[in-house]
């Protein structure tokens, strides 16, 4: 997550304006000067045929940004985060359109507690006694209501999205950006999952007990012991560790903790025209590749304009770890300056993707293959 300057930039072409089963969307206008392509009506068609077949899954996103309703005491850096938001009914009507089958419907652990750095966001204080706790339980309150009203189903194992996907329901596999919640103690973990949680990114912009954040200045220390208890028993319960946002060091060290593979969710490499604090080295990308990982492709605004840079990442990314380890992170809905500003964006991602010679099988996999190739490992070795 980061701060937001969201553009509702409906970029499609004709081809693309064709519903996916019965769902219209109609209302999306040619951008094309964002798109950065003109779309291929052929490649377009074959692209919404395959979202049809297979489930597209979101490793990243706050759909409605449903995080921010009922929150106190923000910044108004934060505020201006969650402006507009919750419209979960909206989010979820653009994944029906837009192919998009599951998602991670995301809380934000630190969020009161974040403040505006420049264009970025760092903790610019301490928890309260109880208030990261407090956030926590509002905001898992919050998801679940509204996506059950919003005609979404909660993932609580890998299955459950082709299960959902033949019936045509949106999947949303609640996470947690950030582990702030737990104070300090395993005991939450066993709650968290109760509730439904599946995922938890370890840090965010505040470096908490596990480790600290890899926009922290000058960070160096790797995953505490805390960290590692947590690690273990996130592996345990059959959750996945995502080491988005984490300093180097500490995903390193989670991967020296756990023999499941791990996934970051949102990021992208260095050393390819642009240099920023969320992205990580090529060589930190391999270990989580070697280790069986997933790194989700990100359409940040930092050195890209279009979605065709973006289309350009997801091909960078895959040459650098294998196209067996790549797939969609987009951080709907609290993205910065997005170049996929949309979920009915998302066949136009397919199809170039498809033009461009990526392949049939390596689009499934970008989609939710390797997604689910993780968290099936994970949950399999759960209770070990």
């Amino acid at each position: 997550m980061h701060i937001t300057d969201r553009r509702r930039l409906m970029a499609m072409g004709a081809a693309a304006l064709l519903p996916l089963g019965a769902a219209q969307a109609a209302e999306a206008p040619v951008d094309s000067e964002h798109l950065g392509f003109t779309p291929d009506a052929q490649f377009v068609a074959k692209a919404r045929r395959l979202l049809d077949r297979v489930p597209a899954i979101d490793l990243h996103a706050h759909p409605g940004r449903t995080f921010g309703r009922g929150a106190v005491g923000l910044s108004a850096a934060a505020a201006s985060i969650i402006a507009g938001g919750p419209f979960e009914d909206r989010a979820i009507a653009d994944m029906r359109a837009g192919g998009v089958s599951g998602a991670s419907f995301a809380a934000v652990a630190d969020m009161q507690i974040l403040d505006a750095r420049g264009t970025a966001l760092a903790a610019t204080r301490d928890f309260a006694p109880g208030e990261a706790q407090a956030s926590y339980g509002r905001q898992i309150a919050n998801l679940k209501t509204y996506v059950q009203a919003a005609g979404a189903r909660l993932v609580r194992e890998p299955g459950d999205f082709a299960r959902f996907k033949r019936r045509g329901e949106i999947g949303a596999l609640l996470t947690v950006e950030g582990a702030d919640f737990l104070g300090g103690e395993l005991a939450g973990l066993g709650g968290a999952f109760a509730d439904g949680v599946r995922s938890i990114t370890l840090v965010h912009y505040h470096s908490n007990p596990l480790g600290e954040t890899q926009t922290a200045p000058g960070a160096s220390q790797g995953l505490t012991a805390f960290g590692r208890e947590v690690v273990s028993e996130m592996g345990r319960l059959g959750m996945i560790v995502d080491v988005a946002h984490a300093a180097e060091p500490v995903v390193r060290g989670v991967l020296a903790a756990t023999d499941r593979p791990v996934m970051c969710s949102h990021t992208f490499i260095l050393g390819r025209g642009t240099e920023n604090p969320r992205f990580i080295s090529p060589a930190l990308a391999r270990e989580i590749a070697a280790q069986g990982g997933v790194i989700g492709a990100w359409p940040a605004g930092i050195g890209a304009a279009t979605l065709n840079d973006y289309v350009d990442r997801i091909f960078q990314l895959a040459e650098t770890v294998g196209p067996e380890h790549v797939a969609l992170g987009t951080d709907m809905d609290a993205n910065f300056r997005p170049v996929m500003t949309s979920y009915l964006q998302l066949p136009l991602v397919v199809s170039e993707l498809l033009r461009r010679g990526y392949g049939e099988a390596q689009v499934r996999a970008f989609l939710s293959g390797n997604f689910l190739r993780v968290f099936g490992t994970v949950w399999r070795r759960r209770g070990r």
